[in-house]
């Protein structure tokens, strides 16, 4: 779950008291996999989802409830490819980094201190709880699109930091419940990304935030200072656990994506962009990268969450939105498990260590 209420001056000076009460190295690559066919999400005429949000009082001040969301799934382009080579940007880009040896980061525990160091951390993707109706659970959903999908344009508020597109957005796309409202599309064929942030089909035309298309076979990333999709400037897709990953493949060989309540003025690589007016040093920068310490056992965990927590030790995750502290990112689906889910609260933010990755761009 992500919230941008400190990423732009003009957002920030609209959260006033009242809006706060009334919402009281080596390298593995991310191989793809075949997913499990299920049910997802699709967009409604009046621009919102076919669902309500649960309720979870554990979302920070300011912000509503984690998004409830639907199951990927792929609507319009079929089954995703089945080479084993294909890879979520190339074998050696960061996302897919072993970070296990990496240095650890001398500022890294003020920067846990400040999210609690008894802070659990706790999967933001879930499958159905009783609440939504048969509705899917929380977490953010993708879909596959075949290269000749219909593209459309899209108008952004924050143009001149979004890629203009046009965007391949099928006729009943998957989009994130909640106020974020994730549109999340991979070109299965031309092996492109298209992410866009708060999109909504108004009066026919299409609408979002901000917007990115990222070239899975590059590594070319957005331009310093520059947003995409994610406060951090950062790809949403290649940073989620994913179901097969974990049921099928039983590996992430990849970083994953999270949250923390509070960021400074400030990012680190690979992030390329801030999204907060606080220049408190001790609050960690978007793009810190956190590794579960290798002295944490995880043998006592199931065998699910085991595949996470050692993907966590190996690849870590990184700090890529403003949300609810230590939240993990993730695809909804039927096939999770919540009582598994929830052994994640098992582990608290002294389990992790800050990844040193590169100087600090306040600017």
């Amino acid at each position: 779950m992500s919230r941008r209420f400190w990423r732009w001056w003009g957002i920030a000076t609209a959260l006033t008291a009242a809006s706060a009460v009334a919402a009281c190295a080596s390298y593995d690559p991310i191989v793809y996999t075949e997913r499990v066919p299920y049910e997802w999400e699709t967009w409604t005429p009046d621009g919102g989802t076919d669902g309500d949000a649960g309720p979870d009082s554990s979302a920070s001040p300011g912000a509503s409830a984690p998004p409830s969301s639907a199951t990927s799934a792929d609507p319009k382009g079929g089954a995703p490819p089945k080479t084993a080579e294909r890879t979520v940007f190339p074998s050696d880009n960061f996302w897919n980094k072993d970070v296990s040896g990496d240095p650890v980061d001398p500022k890294g525990h003020k920067y846990l201190e400040s999210i609690g160091l008894d802070t659990p951390l706790k999967a933001d993707f879930s499958a159905p709880e009783p609440w939504t109706k048969g509705k899917p659970g929380f977490g953010i959903p993708f879909q596959y699109v075949a290269g000749d999908q219909k593209k459309v344009p899209v108008e952004f508020k924050w143009s001149k930091e979004s890629d203009p597109g046009p965007y391949p957005i099928p006729d009943s796309p998957l989009i994130e419940r909640g106020d974020d409202r994730h549109l999340i599309m991979v070109d299965k064929d031309n092996w492109l990304l298209y992410e866009l942030f708060e999109a909504r089909l108004d009066g026919g035309k299409w609408k979002a935030q901000s917007g990115a298309i990222f070239d899975l076979k590059s590594n070319k990333a957005r331009p310093a200072g520059w947003t995409s999709a994610d406060a951090a400037g950062l790809a949403i897709f290649p940073g989620l656990v994913k179901v097969d990953e974990v049921l099928k493949k039983k590996a992430i060989t990849h970083a994953l994506r999270f949250t923390v309540k509070s960021t400074q003025r400030a990012y680190v690589p690979p992030a390329s962009h801030f999204a907060s007016d606080k220049t408190d040093a001790n609050l960690p920068p978007m793009g810190t990268w956190l590794r579960l310490k290798p002295n944490v056992a995880v043998d006592g965990f199931s065998q699910n969450i085991q595949v996470i927590l050692n993907a966590l030790k190996k690849h870590g995750m990184i700090l890529a939105d403003n949300g609810s502290n230590l939240f993990l990112s993730g695809e909804p689906s039927d096939l999770w498990l919540d009582a598994e889910l929830k052994e994640l609260k098992r582990i608290k933010c002294r389990d992790f260590e800050v990844v040193k990755t590169g100087e600090l761009v306040t600017q």
